[in-house]
């Protein structure tokens, strides 16, 4: 098969803030709508490829569409290599270093670059890393946030019920250890044995903290408990793991596969999650998904589920995909999500179209 050369004619970022259906509430805050920012490589040759990122402020939009932008004349006239693009602008970032928005807009890039290598192959992104068309099994991840706890089994049905899922994650970090447990118990009531309930602390804890919570929370019948303290406290993440039974998961802030090496050295956690916009993109995955393997250690995806589920479906050691709406709303064609799976869309590159009057009604400025 012979693969239509593409040649890099512009990269455009488009910043909206898309509303949530259901607001978030993270260690930094209440988060009631998400900082997207759209960005489409574009070819000489008429092929494009997208991706979009997550600024998480308001603060940061502009100036990681900026960053962004300014890619242009550092890429203009390239070749669309995935892998020689990653590596001319890691050389030409080395200063700044890749990490923060300037690792972000890195991140975006390759992905666009992933996506458009594999449009111009006519091929879905998944059997064009050398993967098949899969399923991966999802849990919904879009609530149960600070929920009253009176309301919350209602919501985890809710949440369930939206895509036949098995599994659901439950935010917990809660005032006291006595409102986390009343969290846990009120969920796991109401959804039974066979279904999966994940804990997410958010980073809130100390280190003693998470030991004194997780010790307590043992017993419960959580599947893992992700990021209870600080995500780059290595030390304390085995701390933690050592003395607590149930697995404990962390990753999403990784900001590199060297810090991921680090982290699993140290044995930090049971189970990873990557950030695919942390980590590096696609190409940032693929060595972060061979690390893991080469671990022994299941590894699971953090938001950017049109992405993630092609991704995982190649990864040696896949566990879970994290569903998150963020993006729904300006996509022509959403995911899909049946019977708690992820269904990869039989379109060429990761599937992802603008819904362009949704992007014009939410774009800034």
């Amino acid at each position: 098969m012979t693969r239509a050369k593409l040649t890099v004619r512009a990269i455009k970022a488009t910043p909206v803030v898309v509303p949530l259906k259901r607001p978030v509430y993270a260690a930094t805050g209440s988060i009631p709508n998400a900082p997207l920012v759209l960005v489409d490589l574009e070819t000489r040759e008429g092929v494009t490829g997208c991706a979009y990122v997550m600024a998480y402020s308001m603060t940061a939009l502009r100036p990681l569409s900026q960053i962004l932008n300014s890619m242009t004349e550092l890429l203009k006239g390239d070749p669309v290599s995935p892998y020689e693009i990653e590596a001319k602008l890691r050389k030409r970032l080395l200063l700044e270093g890749a990490a923060g928005l300037t690792g972000i807009a890195l991140a975006a890039i390759d992905m666009c670059a992933w996506d458009a290598a594999a449009k111009a192959a006519n091929l879905p992104l998944v059997e064009f890393l050398g993967g098949r068309m899969k399923a991966v099994r999802a849990y919904n991840s879009c609530g149960l946030w600070m929920t009253p706890i009176e309301e919350l089994a209602y919501e985890a049905e809710e949440l369930l019920a939206e895509g036949g899922y098995g599994a659901v994650k439950l935010r917990v970090g809660r005032d006291t250890l006595g409102d986390d447990l009343s969290a846990v118990r009120s969920v796991k009531k109401r959804i039974g044995g066979g279904t999966l309930l994940m804990a997410d602390f958010n980073q809130k804890l100390t280190v003693n903290e998470a030991i004194a919570r997780g010790r307590a929370l043992d017993g419960e019948g959580l599947y893992w408990i992700e990021e209870p303290i600080r995500h780059d406290d290595y030390a304390g993440y085995a701390r933690v793991s050592a003395e607590v039974q149930t697995p404990i998961q962390f990753g999403e802030n990784l900001q590199s596969t060297f810090d991921l090496v680090k982290a699993l050295n140290a044995q930090a956690a049971d189970y990873v999650m990557p950030d695919v916009q942390r980590i590096g993109g696609v190409t940032g995955w693929l060595r972060a998904a061979a690390i893991a393997q080469a671990h022994g250690v299941e590894m699971s995806s953090h938001l950017f589920p049109e992405y993630s589920a092609h991704l995982l479906a190649v990864t040696p050691t896949c566990h879970y995909l994290e569903y998150m709406d963020w993006a729904a709303p300006i996509l022509a064609q959403p995911i899909e999500i049946r019977e708690g799976q992820a269904i990869i869309p039989d379109r060429p590159g990761a599937g992802i179209e603008w819904d362009r009057s949704a992007v014009e009604r939410y774009a800034v400025e």
